[in-house]
């Protein structure tokens, strides 16, 4: 709702600068900077009450309390003043916590002279009126609960989501509906275009579909220019044979998808059976998708192959005069044949009828079998020159014909078996990374909310994590891999364990360097490392361009048993900020990415520098190792995504341009020239685990290329789509033939692409 009541105040703002009220602007404007419910903004509330708590203004709370009282809590219901009285009272007792753990126990005292009239005829008041004389309450039973952090937590985000969800509840204004609706005709337009493209395709496909059949009913059967002797009672028999064959037989390219995707192959030609005869073989050629009927006739004699061979394979007017001679030759025939031959015949094409549709019910494990007999016809076919062999020859090349005909497309090397969406967030992602098990993930939002979720079997939220400082960074332990360290901006990691839901330990970092902007845990579990920066020059921000000269930052190594502080890396020419970090399998080798555009790589044995070289024009936003851990890849501000060879140092192995939403800054447009822009923080490629394939960002899904050693680098292989937003951040956990694909948009919605590899 906060959203939508900004972009709301911008159309009232852009309305009242049209119209030229401008002392109406100055009014809103300045009520704007006064209002007390921060434009229905559940942390910016929350924010004013810890302020006050935090400045000891009893005055200043109970006042904003009150207010919210009175605009708010008193248009709910009776059977919820309760909860509104149980979560004054618990706003209170974290005052009054807060007055002693700060040591102010004058204010502690001015709280209960202040409310001894209000509150000493409450019962839940009744035992806090001595805590002001007890020398340490943290440690008494009665009151421990309360001085936990686990305690002010658990009150933060009860009266958050208390407050959230009232704002949903409200009613709203046909005004602030709006927003609503345009997101809602927004949806149904690219629903409706979907549809429509949809529709188009399936009339596409009806319309290639009967012009085949009329292509098919029309056309004069290629086998009957092949035939000799035969009755007008045989060929009636058979047509109608053969249309009812077309209709309930598929087509090859059909059968073709039954295959396994590792045995299908362009080029195999059909199968014939030793008696298998010319016009067997014409039909074959010309018409591959309705070939099994002609499998019907025997064969003719070799003195008449070497006359209908020929036209089989040649062009249509050769053809037409084949096509005159066999009407010619059918109505001499047609006296000759008795009725005992008429019934073999009938027998015959019965017996072909029932051996086509055993060919076309065999299981696709006999198809390697066919393909081998296949090559070991093709050489006889070649050199065969006499008239028995001929029938040979026309069998290889219509085979082969047919082949081309029913050939299949190129093997993807992935299918996108499904795609989940995880929608808890409500602000853009930062970061999203699935553990080492391959189990869990944790996803952070710019609004500092952390969620901890499964995806198997069912997605479902473990943990959540809000926190009062922003956060910046986010990764998992390795061992156990239950912890996740959190780096903040004010200079703090933070270690929690996701399965008991607590704190373990908070780590002060440096002050002067308070944004950790990159976080990565050793194989070993043993330590990580820890990327601070400075305040950028300009203020705070990552919302503001960036200035040309890099900040100043420190990458430090810390234990992770003893949360200590081993040693500081040494940072040449410049200490400098660096933006990703990356171990190798064993942790014998770091590679870091830095504001200056250097790409360093460490060796951990000697905590040392091994080579540095300056990489892209600009910041180096992502930086990973390859399968082999011979090279580095890397993404930057200049939108590359280059390959260096780690033995010779800043030697490029391959070079590709990659689009702007694929690099970022990613730029999100709303109404009215509203745009959010977000400075890239998280993973922006990953790679599979077999590290032949890579995951991309772009502004609709995540992107699958190709690494291949030629120009260009990347060769596009799958797009996954899903995402209505820039993707900001992806990952890629593989097990198996499964592998699992995140992508992060920044409209707070994850998508969860499973994949299944094809192999070769």
């Amino acid at each position: 709702m906060g959203s939508a009541v900004e972009r709301t105040d911008e159309h009232v703002r852009e309305y009242l600068i049209y119209r030229g009220f401008t002392s109406t602007l100055k009014h809103l404007d300045s009520e704007i900077k006064a209002d007390k419910e921060k434009g229905f903004r559940v942390d910016k509330i929350i924010d004013q009450l810890q302020q006050f708590v935090q400045n000891f203004d009893l005055f200043g709370l109970k006042e904003y309390w009150l207010y919210l009282d009175r605009r708010l809590f008193c248009r709910l219901e009776d059977v919820y003043r309760s909860t509104v009285n149980k979560l004054r009272t618990s706003l209170y007792r974290y005052y009054v916590v807060n007055t002693i753990q700060k040591g102010n126990l004058e204010k502690t005292q001015e709280f209960f002279q202040k409310q001894a009239l209000e509150l000493q005829g409450q019962a839940e008041w009744r035992d806090w009126f001595i805590l002001p004389f007890i020398p340490a309450p943290e440690q008494n039973p009665a009151f421990s609960p309360y001085f936990s952090r686990q305690w002010a937590d658990t009150f933060l985000v009860s009266l958050h989501n208390f407050l959230s969800v009232l704002f949903q509840c409200m009613p709203q204004p046909v005004l602030l509906s709006f927003d609503a609706e345009v997101q809602r005709t927004t949806s149904l337009t690219e629903e409706n275009e979907q549809l429509r493209q949809l529709l188009f395709a399936l009339q596409t496909e009806s319309r290639d579909q009967r012009d085949g059949d009329e292509m098919v009913h029309h056309k004069l059967p290629v086998y009957v220019q092949n035939m000799d002797r035969l009755g007008d009672t045989e060929l009636d028999l058979v047509s109608s044979q053969r249309a009812v064959s077309t209709a309930t037989t598929p087509s090859r390219n059909f059968f073709s998808t039954f295959l396994p995707q590792g045995r299908r192959t362009p080029g195999k030609p059909p199968q014939f059976t030793t008696g298998s005869s010319p016009s067997q073989v014409a039909v074959g050629r010309k018409d591959a998708p309705t070939n099994p009927p002609a499998k019907s006739k025997e064969a003719v004699q070799p003195k008449e192959v070497k006359l209908v061979s020929c036209p089989a394979s040649t062009s249509e007017p050769a053809s037409s005069q084949s096509q005159q001679s066999t009407n010619q030759s059918t109505n001499q025939s047609t006296n000759q044949p008795t009725n005992q031959q008429t019934h073999s015949r009938h027998k015959r094409i019965q017996d072909h009828e029932k051996e086509r549709k055993e060919l076309f019910s065999k299981p696709p494990s006999q198809t390697p079998e066919k393909k081998g007999e296949a090559g070991e016809v093709e050489p006889l076919a070649e050199t065969s020159s006499d008239a028995p062999d001929s029938s040979s020859s026309n069998s290889r090349s219509c085979g082969g014909g047919a082949a081309e005909g029913g050939g299949l497309s190129a093997e993807q090397p992935f299918i996108k078996l499904s795609q989940e969406e995880y929608g808890e967030h409500h602000s853009s992602i930062m970061h999203c990374r699935v553990d080492c098990s391959g189990r869990r993930v944790a996803s952070l939002d710019v609004d500092g909310v952390i969620k901890v979720w499964s995806f198997n079997p069912i997605m479902q939220t473990k943990a959540t994590i809000m926190s009062k400082s922003p956060l910046l960074s986010l990764e998992w332990a390795t061992k156990p891999d239950r912890l996740l360290l959190l780096g903040s901006g004010v200079g703090t990691v933070r270690l929690y364990d996701t399965d008991a839901k607590k704190n373990l330990y908070e780590m002060n970092i440096d002050e002067t360097h308070p944004r950790i902007l990159s976080l990565a845990c050793s194989p070993s579990g043993s330590s990580f490392v820890c990327s601070a920066a400075a305040l950028s020059r300009s203020g705070s921000g990552d919302s503001v361009p960036r200035l040309p000269i890099p900040v100043s930052g420190q990458l430090l190594l810390w234990d992770t048993k003893t949360v200590k502080q081993q040693l500081q890396f040494s940072l040449e020419p410049d200490p400098v900020a660096i933006n990703c970090t990356a171990f190798n399998h064993n942790g014998n080798l770091l590679v870091t990415g830095a504001a200056d555009g250097v790409i360093r790589l460490f060796d951990m044995q000697r905590y040392e520098s091994a080579m540095s070289w300056r990489a892209h024009d600009g910041e180096v936003y992502s930086v990973e190792f390859s399968y082999d851990e011979n090279t580095v890849f890397s993404i930057g501000e200049d939108g590359k995504f280059i390959q260096w060879n780690i033995h010779r140092c800043g030697v490029k192995q391959s070079d590709q341009v990659l689009p702007q939403d694929a690099t970022g800054p990613f730029v999100l447009s709303g109404y009215s020239g509203y745009k959010q822009v977000q400075v890239p923080r998280g993973r922006l490629f990953a790679f599979d685990s077999e590290g032949q394939h890579v995951l991309t960002c772009s502004s609709t899904g995540g992107l699958i290329y190709r690494l291949t050693n030629g120009e260009p680098a990347l060769e596009s292989v799958l797009s996954l789509g899903g995402h209505k937003a820039p993707v900001v951040t992806v990952d890629w956990c593989s097990a198996v033939d499964c592998g699992t694909c995140l992508t992060a948009s920044m409209d707070g919605k994850i998508k969860l692409s499973t994949l299944l590899a094809q192999k070769s």
